[in-house]
């Protein structure tokens, strides 16, 4: 019932269009930045854009987590800093997840970002000074209904790992990936994770 409600929101249509943005703003592994505010980390986000690149054969896919205040004993993978924006450049893609307003330091590193050539992507709650630096953005206002910031990050990152959006904006859909699901498919198994299959 809910895939069937999303059909009629233009939820999957508007998803699928960042998704593109998304696979076509990267051209290497390791140039998806990913950052969220000083509070709240897009840890789910990158797990789930981690297994869609796994899971698709698309390496461009696999995120770099950028953190406010890594531990020093953390993981190689896990304690990238700040430091890391001031190297983006042109090829690479910032991905800022903020449910919130961005604060002003996070909104000073974006726009530095930008002006070195990085590829600017939001996905907000309705942020306009964050809008207003991305190249593309997806908002998700307070009390949207059907779709809610959590279930929005869900809908793009599956939408990122269709073997039928174009890869790195060659205008030609992958041929199947790993598994060749559609959208529709990887939204079914979502769901099914979420709140288990139906029963016959």
């Amino acid at each position: 019932m809910l895939r069937q409600l999303l059909s009629t929101t233009g939820w999957l249509e508007r998803t699928a269009e960042f998704a593109r943005a998304l696979r076509g703003s990267t051209k290497e592994p390791g140039g998806l930045l990913l950052i969220g505010t000083p509070d709240e980390e897009p840890w789910h986000l990158a797990a789930h854009l981690d297994d869609e690149s796994r899971l698709s054969g698309v390496p461009e896919l696999t995120p770099t987590l950028v953190r406010w205040r890594p531990p020093p004993g953390a993981p190689p993978h896990l304690r990238i800093g700040l430091d890391r924006l001031a190297a983006a450049r042109r090829g690479e893609t910032l991905f800022v997840v903020a449910e919130e307003a961005a604060p002003v330091p996070l909104l000073e590193r974006v726009e530095d970002a930008r002006r070195t050539g990085a590829v600017i992507l939001s996905l907000d709650g309705g942020d306009r000074e964050l809008a207003s630096l991305a190249h593309d953005t997806l908002s998700v206002p307070m009390g949207e209904g059907f779709v809610t910031f959590d279930g929005a990050q869900h809908l793009v990152s599956a939408a990122a790992g269709d073997p039928l959006i174009p890869r790195q904006g060659r205008g030609k859909p992958l041929a199947g990936g790993k598994g060749g699901r559609g959208l529709r498919e990887r939204l079914a198994r979502l769901l099914d994770s979420v709140s288990g299959p139906t029963a016959d």
